[in-house]
């Protein structure tokens, strides 16, 4: 194999390299956003579900039943 040849090996491998290194570099932003958005939407549930307890739960304990 000549040289050149193997040069012209070597780019072709870096541009397939590059070209996939960016491409994994999108995905990681996109999940990024995805996991922002996520983490957005549990804080969100908490504080309905905290809000929630806290209407049924304001009232202290009741008592048993008379039957008991």
């Amino acid at each position: 194999m000549s040289l050149e040849m193997r040069i012209v090996e070597l780019e072709t491998r870096q541009a397939f390299q590059d070209d996939t290194i960016q491409a994994l570099n999108d995905e990681v932003v996109e999940q990024s956003r995805v996991i922002e958005r996520l983490q957005l939407q549990v804080a969100e549930l908490i504080k309905r579900y905290e809000e929630m307890v806290g209407q049924y739960a304001g009232g202290g304990e009741e008592p048993p039943p008379p039957h008991y």
